[in-house]
C-alpha cells in the first residue's frame, strides 16, 4: 500500500498545496516550524480521519478560513482510492471515498494504515498510563473496525454513568438506573480487555527479538497488559465499587484504568529503567508496530517518522534506517546530514519554506 499523492487546500499552514510522492523514502527538510510536521498530520489524518496531535478540526483549518479539504490518492495492490477529507469550522466533518460519502468515520479504517513516530513517542515509557493507553487505542482502532465500535461506546457509557454519578447527590431517586449502565460497561468493556491482551501478546512476542538485537544482546524486555481487573470479573467489580463510585462521582473500575508494562530482566523500567532504556524500549516498541501491522494486513504500512533521527543516537539512528527500506516512509528533518552520512537511500526530497514545497527531484 502505497500514498501516491495529495492535494490540500486552506490546511494549516497552506493554502494551496499538491505533492507526489514516491514509493519508499520521502523526506521534507528545512527549519523548525516551517510546516514540514503539517504535512505527515494530513498524511495521517486522510487515513484514519483524526490529527495523531488530537487536533479538533477547526484548529486545522488555516487561520481566517472557514473550511479546508483534503485529496488523497491511495494505491492498494490494483486498486486505487481517492479519499477526500472536508473539515469545516462549525461542523462535522465530511468524508467520500471515490466520490462517495460515508456515514461512519470506520468505513475508511483498512484503506491505508500509518505508523506514526514522533520524538514524544520516545517519552511513552515514563510517561503516565493515558499515554500507553492512547498508543494501544490508536493502533487498535486502525486495524480492527470491532474494537473501534466497542471503545466508541465503552467510552460513551463511561461519560453517562459519571454524569449519572454526578447527578445522584441531587437526584437520588435515579440510583437505580445504574445497574443499566454497569450492564452495557462491563459487556464493552470486557471485549476490549480481550482485544487489548491479544494485541499486546503478539507485540510482545516481535518486540523481544527487536529490543534483544538493539541491546547488543544484553537486555531482554518483556511487554504485559496491566489490567485494573480481568475481563470475566469486571461486571463484579464494577458493582463492588459502587459506593465508592458514588462518593468519588467517577468510575473506578474498568479498561479505562489500564496500562501496558515494560519490563527488562523484572525491572519495570517505567518507574527505574535509565533514560537510555526507556528510549531503546520505545524504539523497539515502534518497529514491533510496524511488524505487527505487516503481519495483520498482510501489506505494508506507511511509516511517519517526525523529527525522531535527531532524537537518537548513532546505532538507533542506524537500526531504524536499516529496519525501513522495505516500506513507504516519510520523514521530516532539519537537514539531510545524517542520511547522506549513513549512505541512506533518498528517493525524493521535499525543501520546506513557510508554507510552500519545494520538490529537488
Amino acid at each position: 500500500m502505497i500514498i501516491e499523492s495529495m492535494e490540500l487546500k486552506n490546511f494549516r499552514n497552506y493554502r494551496e498545496l499538491q505533492l507526489h510522492f514516491d514509493a519508499k523514502t520521502n523526506i521534507f527538510y528545512g527549519d523548525n516550524a516551517q510546516g514540514k510536521t503539517n504535512i505527515l498530520e494530513a498524511v495521517y489524518l486522510s487515513g484514519t480521519t483524526k490529527s495523531h496531535k488530537g487536533s479538533r478540526d477547526r484548529d486545522m483549518i488555516l487561520f481566517g478560513e472557514d473550511e479546508g479539504h483534503l485529496r488523497t490518492f491511495v494505491k492498494k495492490g490494483e486498486i486505487e482510492y481517492q479519499i477526500d477529507i472536508h473539515l469545516k469550522k462549525n461542523k462535522t466533518k465530511g468524508i467520500a471515498i471515490n466520490g462517495v460519502p460515508i456515514r461512519k468515520a470506520s468505513e475508511l479504517f483498512g484503506i491505508a494504515n500509518f505508523v506514526f513516530f514522533s520524538p514524544e513517542d520516545l517519552s511513552i515509557i515514563k510517561q503516565g498510563p493515558g499515554e500507553r493507553r492512547r498508543f494501544l487505542d490508536m493502533e487498535l482502532c486502525q486495524l480492527d473496525k470491532v474494537y473501534l465500535h466497542h471503545l466508541a461506546n465503552y467510552n460513551r457509557i463511561v461519560v453517562q454513568r459519571n454524569k449519572l454519578l454526578k447527578d445522584l447527590s441531587f437526584r437520588p431517586e435515579l440510583k437505580d438506573t445504574l445497574d443499566i449502565w454497569d450492564i452495557q460497561m462491563a459487556e464493552y468493556g470486557k471485549k476490549i480487555i480481550e482485544s487489548r491482551n491479544a494485541f499486546i501478546e503478539s507485540l510482545g512476542e516481535i518486540i523481544r527479538g527487536i529490543h534483544e538485537k538493539l541491546s547488543g544482546g544484553k537486555e531482554e524486555l518483556t511487554l504485559s497488559y496491566e489490567k485494573h481487573v480481568g475481563a470475566e470479573e469486571l461486571y463484579d467489580a464494577i458493582t463492588r465499587s459502587r459506593d465508592r463510585d458514588i462518593r468519588m462521582k467517577t468510575s473506578n473500575v474498568g479498561p479505562h484504568r489500564d496500562d501496558l508494562m515494560f519490563a527488562i530482566g523484572g525491572v519495570d523500567i517505567r518507574k527505574f529503567g535509565s533514560q537510555g532504556q526507556q528510549r531503546t524500549a520505545a524504539l523497539s516498541l515502534k518497529l514491533s508496530e510496524i511488524e505487527l501491522v505487516k503481519q495483520v494486513i498482510h501489506d505494508t504500512p506507511v511509516l511517519l517518522l517526525d523529527d525522531v533521527l535527531s532524537e537518537l543516537d548513532h546505532n538507533r539512528q542506524n537500526y531504524l534506517l536499516d529496519s525501513i527500506h522495505d516500506i513507504q516512509t516519510m520523514i521530516t528533518c532539519t537537514g539531510l546530514d545524517e542520511f547522506v552520512n549513513h549512505r541512506f537511500s533518498i528517493n525524493r526530497v521535499f525543501r520546506v519554506v513557510e508554507g510552500a514545497v519545494y520538490s529537488g527531484n
